[in-house]
Formats: C-alpha cells, structure tokens, sequence
C-alpha cells in the first residue's frame, strides 16, 4: 500500500465491495467463531442494503481501491459501531484509525458523546487499535449472547465543546 487513505461515505451500490471486506477481513479468524457469529459478521450484500436505514456506513480507500469499511447505529444515548474491517494487506497502514475519525466525526456533527462497540477476544489488533484511540473495556459478553462467541464491550467518551465543534478525550 503507498497511497493515502481516504474515506467515502457508502450508497447500497457500494453493498456487493463492503460485503467482500467483511468476508476477506473476517475469514482469517473462522476457526474461531461459531458459524452462526461468522454469518452474522460477514452479511451478504442483501443485508448491508438494508442497514443503510439504519445509521452510515462508510468505505475506506487507498489507490481509489476499497480497502475498509464501517458502519454506525445511532442509539438514543450513543453510535454502535459495528461491521468495522480491513483488508488484511491494508491493516497497520491507518486505515482503521481513518475509519474511526470518520465516525467520530459523525458523533459530533449529531451531538453525541458516546461511542461503542463490541469485540472479541481473539481480535487482538482490533483491540489494540481500540485502546490507541482511546476505547476502554466494558462489561464480558457471554456466549449465549452473542451467537456463541464470547467478547467484551468497549467504549469511548468523547468530549464535545459545542462552541467550537471541537473533540478531545
């Protein structure tokens, strides 16, 4: 990768590309989820369509070759991020953290203050993206709730000076 990452906000004809990242990105780590929890984060193109209702979804690019994706649902006291992945030959190119600056960026323009995901334990590099911008471990999720694959939250408390628009944390 040499290029600049840069990032769209996605339209459902971006559905069939995001849908191939999430199968690319999550495949290295099939041995071990369950099927059921592989299904529920690598949905078809049909699926990613309908999420559009639900919150922005946007496309990472590098060399205007889509590289990355992520997705926000906007609850009524934060955004869950889900559906967040990265090729694995554009990982450890800043890619992911362009990916969380857009939705931080989203967090502000709506006036929220709360960010939220939930990860497993076995994404170790997810993890540690995380923590580098500034997500702290939340409560163990257990199996049984979420598709047989256990995991943790994790959040991020953004600190938003309505006067300037500006972030810290």
């Amino acid at each position: 990768m040499s290029g600049k990452v840069g990032i769209k906000v996605a339209t459902p004809a971006d559905a069939e590309v995001i849908a191939e990242i999430l199968t690319k990105a999550f495949s290295q780590f099939e041995s071990n989820y369950t099927p059921e929890a592989l299904e529920y984060v690598t949905p078809r193109a049909e699926e990613i369509r309908g999420r559009f209702k639900e919150g922005p979804i946007w496309i990472a690019l590098v060399d205007n070759k889509a590289v990355g994706t992520v997705s926000v649902v906007k609850e009524p006291d934060w955004l869950y991020i889900r559906s967040m992945a990265v090729l694995p030959a554009a990982q450890g190119h800043g890619v992911g953290g362009a990916l969380l600056r857009a939705i931080e960026k989203c967090a502000i323009e709506t006036g929220v203050e709360t960010l939220f995901l939930y990860t497993t334990h076995f994404s170790a590099d997810a993890i540690r993206l995380y923590e580098r911008h500034g997500f702290v471990r939340g409560r163990e999720t257990t199996a049984e709730e979420w598709c047989g694959t256990p995991g943790f939250e994790m959040w991020k408390y953004l600190k938003i000076d309505v006067g300037s628009r500006a972030i810290g944390s």
